[in-house]
């Protein structure tokens, strides 16, 4: 059977939480792409270069740089470059690890300790598209580290504040499943069960840094999903 290559289209309000010359900000709803994929679905760098087409009338395309991304189930702040001249300074900020940025996590289990910086390394399965955290280092695996902090328990789970320190592939979701508390809704890493709209309680709460052109620090926080339990978080 023929596939079409016509993109599936969602419903889409956008939700922009920073905008000027050089960067667009946006908080991504759980279930959207940021760039495209194989699904055919349509990504999110096309939906704001259409937004921002039609918000400045203008005749050609627009120009969308995508800085970074976060994966499909989480929902959370996500930049975009709207110059060349952005994106390779962006770039070259997240290289340099120079960007801070800050998630929210809900999960059952209570963390051992209040607050702890932990480190595994990760290797990554391609084909299953997960990886997995080992005690020690192996060939090709890589260093990663980030910094949990239990900010309010609820009723049946608690909400941790997670301080990434890399950058690897489903860090934070494998990380604090190999310590014994998955993120809710995350069945790929150990959760019990999926969430009724398939996605998981991360969320990516904040970014911080100094603006590509001014120079001027910037923060831009993303409010949680409209939830029952991320309602309770706030």
């Amino acid at each position: 059977m023929r596939m079409s290559n016509t993109k599936k289209l969602r419903a889409h309000s956008l939700n922009v939480l920073y905008e000027d010359n050089h960067l667009i900000a946006v908080n991504k709803r759980s279930g959207d792409i940021v760039q495209g994929d194989k699904t055919g679905d349509q990504p999110l760098n096309e939906i704001v270069a259409s937004f921002l087409k039609a918000k400045y009338n203008k005749p050609g395309d627009a120009f969308v740089g995508t800085i970074h991304r976060i994966d499909r189930p989480v929902s959370g702040v996500v930049l975009f470059a709207k110059t060349s001249k952005a994106l390779a300074r962006m770039n070259a900020q997240f290289q340099d690890k120079e960007v801070q940025k800050t998630y929210w996590a809900v999960v059952k289990n209570q963390p051992p300790q209040t607050t702890e910086t932990v480190t595994h390394h990760l290797l990554r399965n391609r084909q299953k598209n997960k990886s997995f955290a080992y005690a020690h280092k192996y060939k090709d695996s890589k260093e990663s580290s980030l910094k949990y902090e239990i900010i309010k328990k609820l009723d049946r789970y608690f909400l941790l504040e997670i301080t990434p320190y890399t950058g690897r592939h489903h860090q934070i979701r494998v990380q604090l499943s190999t310590l014994g508390f998955p993120i809710k809704g995350d069945v790929k890493y150990g959760f019990d069960r999926t969430n009724p709209d398939a996605s998981i309680h991360l969320h990516a709460r904040k970014i911080f840094f100094a603006h590509p052109v001014t120079k001027e620090p910037v923060e831009i926080i993303a409010p949680t999903p409209d939830e029952v339990i991320w309602n309770a978080c706030d």
